[in-house]
């Protein structure tokens, strides 16, 4: 019995060789997702009672309007594990074609109204959240945030994404 199995295995490994070496093997391709959420932050470092800005871009890969978007963002495992990091996300902006205007939702709440309107097909929005680290935070720690979204296009599609990490902020003492 074993003998047959093995040489089952062997006959698929070498048609699937062939196939490989002919070009008729299906291509693993790498399709970009409907749409992106990517972070940035302005530093890698602060101090306590400093802020570092945390910008949070979603494009549009999709060739319908992106019409809707729910966000989370949550901080990782790692950052709630030391109680000593004392943190607040304190303003928000959206960046628009006649510069930054005010948003609200900042915080682990709904952040998706912050894109504003409709984003086009290949066009994309950022947001900005401004991370304060409390005068009385501890310090060499990193503090870190996940994100999930949910977005709905204009041909009445939807998608989901997530976890995406936003880059970590270490919070130093001088």
């Amino acid at each position: 019995m074993r003998l047959t199995r093995t040489r089952r295995l062997g006959l698929a490994a070498i048609v699937a060789v062939a196939l490989s070496l002919f070009g008729l093997a299906p291509a693993a391709s790498a399709a970009d997702p409907a749409a992106e959420l990517s972070f940035s932050t302005d530093a890698a470092t602060t101090t306590p009672g400093g802020a570092v800005n945390l910008s949070m871009t979603i494009k549009n890969n999709q060739t319908y309007d992106i019409w809707f978007i729910y966000q989370t963002i949550d901080p990782t495992w790692l950052t709630t594990q030391r109680p000593d990091l004392k943190y607040s996300f304190a303003g928000c902006s959206l960046e628009t074609a006649a510069g930054a205007v005010p948003c609200s939702g900042v915080g682990p709440a709904d952040l998706g109204g912050n894109y504003g309107t409709t984003i086009p097909p290949g066009q994309s929005r950022t947001v900005t959240l401004t991370l304060q680290v409390a005068a009385d935070s501890g310090c060499n720690g990193n503090i870190g945030f996940y994100s999930y979204f949910y977005a709905e296009f204009s041909d009445s599609t939807s998608i989901s994404g997530g976890p995406v990490y936003t880059p970590e902020t270490r919070v130093l003492c001088a």
